[in-house]
């Protein structure tokens, strides 16, 4: 912030608040001290004001306020470029004198957080270190790890897949053995580093609307499907078209590849809706879907204890 509009915003700020003062110090002078019975000559709606003193205890929470405003900002930022008084915020660690990311010092929302997932780190990170060193296998019979992922899965998977983690519309199940991108343990951690981009190619201009209902039609037959009545459907016709067409990502028995996130056609799985119309959607306009890169974000130690969670999921259900 310039030089310029620090003093500007300093100026209004505290021009406001002494204005503010006097306004409310000013009024108060030449004010009766006893109740009265007359009013303030007007009527409003048929309702007249009584022409008496503000209550002192009112009065005294405007005081509060003003004296509020003044101590707040001489602990925090509000004042230009006025960094705040409160003890603290040189660094983020005040052994090593770490700086802040962004390379400033005084207290702000973003300097507040970083210093409390500081101390969390300090406090949990060696108990995520320990479980980082061991197979995710074995972290995944680990009920204290399991635990903690759970959290975790909480925090940052539960609002796409759900709490339960069986998922929504566009979001897939994480507790059966369906699997997009494949349900091993370093495929489910290479999924939560890195992230995945998975892309299903408008196919309308290709094929157009007869092409997109027969070849529809056959996907779903796959999946014991019935179509339904009063449509016509060459689900021949549909099988050549998805030979030509589909084969390539879907793969010839239509039971998908896991190294391009295609999905198997013959479960009875569906992440869009098995419905005709609804296959129709994704095969006329495609379909976008994309697991977000979480390394940057947790970690590799918290992915570990993440992947662990996820990969326990599938094989509690195995096991049932």
């Amino acid at each position: 912030m310039t030089t310029f509009w620090s003093w500007y915003i300093t100026i209004l700020s505290l021009g406001t608040i002494f204005a503010l003062t006097w306004l409310i110090f000013g009024t108060r002078k030449g004010q009766r001290e006893e109740t009265t019975e007359e009013t303030v000559g007007h009527s409003f709606d048929g309702i007249e004001e009584f022409d008496n003193p503000l209550p002192k205890w009112w009065f005294m929470l405007f005081i509060g306020t003003i004296i509020f405003a003044l101590g707040y900002l001489v602990l925090y930022p509000g004042l230009g470029n006025w960094k705040g008084l409160l003890p603290g915020y040189s660094y983020l660690d005040n052994k090593e004198q770490t700086a802040f990311a962004t390379g400033d010092s005084g207290w702000t929302g973003a300097h507040q957080w970083e210093k409390e997932m500081a101390k969390a780190d300090a406090q949990y990170g060696p108990i995520f270190a320990k479980y980082a060193a061991m197979p995710i296998e074995q972290v995944a019979q680990d009920e204290q790890a399991l635990k903690m992922g759970g959290r975790l899965f909480a925090s940052n998977c539960s609002v796409c897949h759900g709490s339960d983690a069986k998922g929504a519309y566009g979001f897939p199940n994480l507790t059966d053995n369906d699997w997009l991108w494949g349900g091993d343990p370093q495929s489910i951690k290479t999924t939560l580093l890195a992230g995945r981009q998975a892309v299903m190619p408008a196919q309308l201009d290709a094929l157009g609307e007869e092409g997109i209902r027969n070849v529809a039609g056959y996907i779903r037959s796959l999946s014991g499907l019935k179509n339904p009545e009063g449509i016509s459907v060459d689900l021949a016709a549909g099988q050549n078209i998805f030979a030509t067409n589909c084969a390539v990502c879907h793969g010839a028995d239509a039971k998908g590849q896991q190294v391009m996130g295609a999905p198997n056609l013959t479960d009875k799985v569906w992440l869009y809706g098995s419905s005709f119309a609804q296959v129709q959607q994704t095969l006329r306009h495609g379909r976008n879907g994309m697991m977000p890169a979480q390394e940057d974000f947790l970690g590799n130690d918290k992915v570990h204890l993440l992947a662990a969670y996820v990969y326990s999921l599938s094989q509690d259900k195995t096991e049932k």
